[in-house]
């Protein structure tokens, strides 16, 4: 179907996407070939993004949590580290979703998002995708009700330097 250079570009192109539609301002690095693919502004920080493809099985999503090339010896797999990225977003293009994973919360190289629940119902230490959809993990508060908060504060200093009932 797909290269695996291909996937990795309409993940990346997917994940610009979802995220400027939440209002994130996305950035890339200069040159190709480091550890991250992006820069997410998550006010105040900025955050390495790692792009990756999700792959579905089923009721299962899988995303490879390394990056494989070729070596000497055959195929090297090499998982991230903390100093090289802050996060892993991956895109399902059967879904068109997007997933969002703190490296904090990867504890393998291997991560299965459930979309259905298991046939014998465990519920124990079960990673819902929904929980790692782009709107539950990046969301920020946007619309009438910051725009109020910031109206009333503005209200207030005006009200305070210029009294009601003034007429000047």
């Amino acid at each position: 179907m797909f290269t695996t250079d291909q996937k990795g570009a309409i993940a990346e192109t997917a994940i610009v996407h979802a995220a400027t539609k939440l209002g994130i301002d996305v950035y890339r690095p200069a040159r190709e070939g480091g550890r991250y693919d992006l820069i997410f502004d998550l006010e105040p920080n900025l955050v390495r993004v790692q792009c990756k493809w999700a792959a579905r099985y089923d009721d299962v999503l899988v995303i490879r949590c390394y990056s494989c090339r070729r070596a000497r010896e055959g195929m090297r797999q090499r998982g991230y580290t903390p100093d090289e990225i802050d996060a892993i977003a991956a895109y399902s293009l059967e879904l068109d979703r997007c997933y969002f994973l703190p490296l904090a919360e990867i504890w393998r190289q291997t991560i299965q998002l459930r979309l259905a629940a298991t046939a014998n119902n465990q519920r124990l230490k079960i990673n819902w995708a929904a929980d790692y959809e782009f709107a539950a993990k990046l969301a920020q508060p946007h619309g009438a009700i910051a725009q109020l908060g910031e109206r009333l504060r503005g209200t207030q200093e005006v009200a305070g330097s210029s009294p009601a009932g003034s007429i000047m």
